[in-house]
């Protein structure tokens, strides 16, 4: 029990931030109750928090009520001493009414002139407040006739600068403070009202009533002060550019700026505006407003409804009786009259403004685009101006006003905003491929970089693979097969659906994949910021209209500049792959003047780096499918025209192929010219390499080493007949086998192309290749047949056995070296200078009686020879060798020595991953149909089991014969020959 009361105490000391150190001292029971402590503490702090909080709002409720009773109290005081005012006022007009029953005594002339005095004085020094009453309420043309009031104040009561020897001035010094202190308000009220005029958000009525304030005031005319209104918004106008810019602040600025220019022709339009005689003014379309408050302001309104200064408040004064009337109907008046503004002044002078607003605009929106980093947004603010102009410059007034105003509509987006859209859309289009290419010129050292750096024990698997591609093609890995091969077809899968098979197939190496990869995920991110600015497919043509309401014409087209953007992104993106391929190109170059005088170039890293930019080349146009989205444009304007070229094949004037896919095309080319020089850069090292070690094997004379390159002669007993007729049986000894030297140089030179991957390699380069080693082999038979000529002291001489193996050697390198198709392209092959003169020597070292009958058999060896070998030395081959048709010189009797070739190429197809007993008979009916078709040979070697196939026949024998369902059906094996 003691025990038990102390844990608790004991686990207090501990320190709970070291989980482990706690796990390993305490149980399980001591951990729980811990827990359960440490929650216990955690609601009690909750519940003291609460309490503290609940105090404290208490006092702040507290607090909130009792400012509530005392505005409250305040404003019951204020409302009482209006209340009494009220009565004062009323019981001083009842005694001064006709209550009385007779007249007042009439007053003197000098205290009439002494009251009147009196309430001029009392009316000066009340203007003041009544001025900035008028200034915080924004009445600025009320404030004006108050000023203008006080000035004339001054002039009756003697009290301006003139007259320092006022009577008035003497006996009320208080007066001298007044009159400094009206002399600021001239410039107080000039100052707020132009500052109104650079407001955005006002009136129409109270922009006229601060430009009748500025032409009292200053005595100006109408047109000057059309001219401040326009120089007040071309300063609003500077003000809003250069605001500070916060994130979504650029689209905000750029739409008051729109919006700002509307407003200022329409205001413009309200008040300058005056419609010609004998027209009707438009009631939804005001115009005038300027002069028909300066009418009303001076008294020459034709109505009659003049303007008041005083207001009825001071009006209702006891005091304000004794005002002369020049005081209490008071109204400014003009120095000139107020002409209206001609409508040919009025469009000059907006178009000059317009034109002069034009150049701070453009500086103005550069610098405030230059903060827009995407595309998308520049989509944001270009949507953002269509939906304001579409929605206040939608109805027919706006062109009305702008052909009264400009003769012509003013379009802000197409005269103002799309060049500059533009060059910032060609800007950043620019800086992304210029970003593109450069990160895509560091990866490509940095990979080079660790190609070049990396040995055969490399750390790096991908490295590794990338210099053996024998050990990429022959390796298993989970992504070989896509996760839903099972369900999905070959039709239905996705074009770029790319699975680990398929880039083995390709020889494409992991290093190409992470390279490509990385390129496309970056042209995938601009592609997708770029086609925001464009239209979508899916979205419809018409997305302004409601649908219970008539559709609204928009301000302009967004997408009236699609073409030249995706121009722009076609330039960009090609001009970023040739800054790629002038990169290999360049590498390339470097890299092959450095393997000139390098030893052992094969095994040597450079090889390795010129091979990987070879298959980048090869694979770009693969691997990044939105390359060509960027070159071509969008899936569903390219893929029609590609597919319609291919329909019209007989008619008389082929379809011209579209630009894109012109463009793209010539790309194509490009990368596929420098993967062609890079495994030209290959094959040449290889070819040098294989060649030297050929040269030398041959050009070694002495007994030993001719001893050690011979192989097998095949003994062959021939019938001659003698001169009387008889026939007499000889043996004659002929070479089966090409020299050991030769069969490793095909050897080897077969290992070299399959492990780069020949089967990817490009067919121009193999052949080439191919070429390059007979002109080496051809070579290397003229050193030995000049060094033959000038025979040297100890040397082996060339024995007729030995020159008909080297013979047999020389006719096999020509027929496996030479390509076939080029043979069938020129019709038939042309007979090599070099090669014959070569052959002459060798022919010229036998008997020619003893070549005339070792002729046909040597070409018969020869052929039998050039069978065998033709799968075992694939690619040197080429496909053309491999699937020649069986020659008519074929020797039925020796089955066994030569593969049987097909007369037509074998496609085994993709093993399947199940089938079911119910398809059975179907596939095998395809499958016998197709048997029959594809293999060709007599039945009565069909059932031979040394005959290749036989085993397959065997299955499919038992296969019917047994009732249990396979993996191993007729339908999968016939299927392999299609």
């Amino acid at each position: 029990m003691a025990t038990t009361t102390t844990a608790p105490a004991m686990m207090k000391r501990l320190d709970l931030r070291d989980p482990a150190a706690l796990f390993e001292t305490h149980g399980a029971e001591e951990i729980r109750g811990l827990e359960r402590q440490v929650r216990a503490e955690i609601e009690h702090k909750k519940e003291e928090l609460r309490q503290m909080v609940g105090e404290r709002y208490r006092d702040l409720i507290e607090a909130a009520d009792t400012i509530g009773q005392m505005r409250r109290r305040a404003e019951g005081l204020v409302d009482a001493v209006r209340i009494a005012d009220q009565h004062c006022a009323r019981l001083c007009l009842r005694q001064a009414g006709p209550a009385a029953p007779r007249p007042p005594p009439p007053k003197l002339p000098s205290q009439e002139q002494y009251y009147s005095t009196a309430a001029q004085i009392k009316l000066l020094l009340e203007i003041p407040e009544k001025i900035w009453s008028a200034m915080e309420a924004s009445q600025y043309l009320h404030a004006t006739g108050l000023y203008l009031l006080c000035c004339h104040l001054h002039c009756l009561l003697r009290l301006d600068s003139s007259s320092r020897l006022s009577p008035i001035l003497s006996r009320f010094p208080i007066l001298v403070r007044q009159v400094a202190a009206a002399s600021h308000f001239r410039s107080t009220i000039l100052h707020e009202s132009k500052m109104l005029l650079k407001c955005q958000a006002v009136s129409d009525q109270a922009v006229a009533e601060a430009l009748c304030s500025v032409i009292l005031l200053e005595e100006s005319s109408p047109r000057q002060a059309l001219t401040d209104f326009l120089l007040a918004r071309k300063a609003t106008i500077q003000k809003l550019l250069k605001q500070p810019r916060h994130g979504a602040g650029i689209k905000t600025q750029i739409c008051s700026l729109v919006e700002l220019l509307a407003t200022t022709l329409n205001q413009a339009h309200a008040l300058f505006y005056t419609a010609s005689e004998g027209l009707l003014p438009d009631p939804s379309m005001p115009c005038g407003l300027l002069f028909s408050t300066l009418e009303t302001i001076t008294g020459q309104h034709p109505t009659g409804k003049g303007f008041s200064v005083l207001k009825d408040e001071v009006k209702l004064c006891s005091w304000s009786r004794h005002l002369p009337a020049s005081i209490t109907e008071f109204q400014p008046t003009l120095r000139t009259l107020a002409h209206p503004i001609s409508q040919e002044y009025l469009r000059d002078t907006l178009q000059k403004w317009i034109h002069m607003c034009n150049g701070d605009i453009k500086t103005g929106i550069t610098n405030l685009l230059a903060y827009v980093k995407t595309m998308k947004g520049l989509a944001g603010i270009r949507d953002a101006m269509w939906e304001l102009l579409s929605s206040e410059l939608a109805g027919p007034s706006w062109e009305v006003v702008s052909r009264r105003l400009l003769e012509k509509p003013l379009l802000f987006w197409e005269d103002m905003m799309q060049p500059l859209f533009l060059d910032r859309v060609q800007t950043l289009t620019k800086e992304g491929f210029e970003s593109i290419s450069s990160s895509s010129k560091e990866l490509l050292v940095s990979a080079l970089q660790e190609l070049e750096s990396s040995t055969g024990s490399s750390s790096n698997k991908h490295i590794h693979l990338e210099q053996n591609m024998s050990l990429f093609l022959w390796s298993e890995s989970p992504s070989d097969l896509p996760a839903d091969a099972a369900w999905v077809s070959v039709a239905n899968r996705g074009h770029f659906a790319s699975t680990g098979l398929s880039m083995k197939a390709q020889a494409i190496s992991p290093c190409v994949q992470s390279f490509c990869s990385a390129l496309d995920s970056r042209l995938k991110v601009k592609l997708d910021d770029l086609l925001a600015y464009l239209p979508s497919d899916d979205a419809p043509l018409s997305q302004d209209a409601a649908p219970g309401q008539p559709a609204r014409k928009p301000a302009f087209d967004r997408y009236a500049d699609a073409t030249t953007v995706q121009g722009l992104l076609q330039t960009h993106s090609v001009a970023c792959i040739q800054h790629i391929v002038d990169c290999v190109q360049a590498e390339l170059q470097s890299l092959r003047d450095i393997m000139q005088d390098q030893q052992d170039v094969l095994r040597g890293s450079n090889l390795h780096a010129v091979l990987f930019m070879a298959r980048l080349c090869q694979s770009l146009g693969e691997l990044c499918p939105h390359l060509k989205q960027c070159i071509v444009g969008k899936p569903g304007n390219t893929e029609k025209p590609a597919n319609e070229m291919k329909v019209p094949k007989k008619q008389g004037m082929p379809q011209e192929m579209p630009p894109g896919q012109a463009k793209w095309q010539e790309v194509k080319e490009a990368l596929l010219q420098q993967s062609v020089a890079g495994y030209q850069v290959w094959s040449s090292a290889v070819v040098k390499v294989l060649a030297h070690e050929f040269t030398q094997s041959l050009l070694l004379d002495d007994a030993g080493s001719v001893l050690a390159t011979a192989t097998n002669w095949d003994e062959l007993e021939i019938q001659e007949e003698t001169e009387s007729g008889s026939s007499v049986t000889s043996k004659i000894r002929l070479p089966t086998q090409p020299s050991w030297y030769v069969q490793s140089f095909l050897f080897s030179l077969c290992q070299e192309v399959n492990r780069v991957g020949g089967q990817a390699l490009p067919k121009v380069t193999l052949q080439e290749m191919l070429k390059s080693c007979l002109a080496q082999v051809i070579a290397a038979y003229e050193k030995l047949s000049e060094e033959k000529h000038t025979m040297k002291e100890g040397a082996f001489p060339v024995t007729q056995n030995r020159a008909l193996q080297l013979l047999y050697d020389l006719r096999y390198l020509s027929i496996v070296l030479t390509a076939k198709a080029e043979e069938v392209k020129s019709g038939r092959s042309k007979p090599d200078a070099r090669m014959e003169k070569v052959t002459d020597f060798l022919e010229a070292l036998i008997d020619p009686f003893d070549l005339d009958v070792f002729t046909p058999h040597l070409n018969s060896n020869l052929n039998r020879l050039v069978q065998r070998t033709s799968v075992l030395f694939g690619l040197v081959m080429g496909t053309e060798n491999q699937f020649t048709p069986r020659s008519s010189t074929f020797n039925s009797q020796e089955p066994h020595n030569i593969l049987p070739l097909a007369s037509s190429q074998i496609r085994f197809g993709l093993l399947p991953l199940s089938m079911t007993s119910t398809r059975k008979a179907k596939s095998t009916s395809r499958g016998i149909d197709t048997q029959t078709q594809v293999d060709p040979l007599p039945l009565s070697r069909a059932g031979d089991p040394a005959h290749p196939g036989s085993l397959f026949r065997q299955l499919l024998n038992d296969e019917d014969d047994s009732s249990a369902s396979s993996l191993f059906k007729l339908g999968w094996l016939s299927s392999m020959t299609k």
